[in-house]
C-alpha cells in the first residue's frame, strides 16, 4: 500500500509544472530609531555571532606562537581566550623528564609583554611523574622565540605590501 501511494506522489511530482521560486533575499535589519537599515537586534547582545570579524589577540604573537608551539603535540588551542596549551613531551635525551608548554597572548598589541609562557617539568620516579618546579629560564627563552618569529612574520607582511 505504501509503495503505490509513493509511486503516485513521485509520478505527481515529477509531471508537475511548478517551477521553483527565486530566492527571497533577506531585508537587513531597521532601526527601530531612525527607520534606516543598519542597527542591532537586543538579542545580539553577549553573543559571540561577530566574534569571526577579528582575533581578540595580536594576529601576528598569535601565529608565531603557534609555528612555535606546533613542534610539541597540541592538547589544547583556544584562539579566544589566546591560549595554546601542549602535550607532555619527553626529550630522548632526557626520557625521565618531561616538560609541557602553557603559552597566553594577550591583548591586540605586538608588545614583549603580549607573550607569557609556562614550562611545567616533571620527572619521572619508581612510583610515577611528580611535578617539578617550573623552568622560568626556558620559558623566557621561548618568549623570546615567539617574539623573534613574530618579528619576522611581520616583516615578512610589511614586505608583501611595499612589494
Amino acid at each position: 500500500m505504501r509503495v503505490l501511494l509513493y509511486l503516485s506522489l513521485l509520478l505527481l511530482v515529477s509531471c508537475s509544472s511548478i517551477q521553483p521560486g527565486v530566492p527571497i533575499e533577506e531585508k537587513e535589519q531597521v532601526s527601530v530609531l531612525t527607520g534606516e537599515a543598519g542597527g542591532w537586534v537586543i538579542s545580539d547582545l553577549g553573543s559571540k555571532k561577530n566574534a569571526g570579524d577579528s582575533l581578540p589577540v595580536n594576529a601576528i604573537a598569535w601565529r608565531a606562537a603557534l609555528d612555535t608551539a606546533s613542534l610539541l603535540p597540541l592538547a589544547d588551542v583556544d584562539t579566544f581566550g589566546g591560549t595554546i596549551v601542549t602535550e607532555w613531551h619527553s626529550m630522548p635525551s632526557r626520557p625521565d623528564e618531561r616538560i609541557k608548554l602553557t603559552i597566553f597572548i594577550i591583548g591586540r598589541e605586538l608588545r614583549s609583554d603580549s607573550v607569557s609562557v609556562r614550562v611545567y617539568v616533571q620527572k619521572r620516579s619508581a612510583d610515577g611523574w611528580h611535578d617539578a618546579a617550573r623552568d622560568e629560564a626556558f620559558a623566557r627563552q621561548i618568549e623570546d622565540l615567539i617574539l623573534s618569529r613574530a618579528r619576522e612574520l611581520r616583516a615578512e607582511s610589511l614586505a608583501e605590501i611595499t612589494d
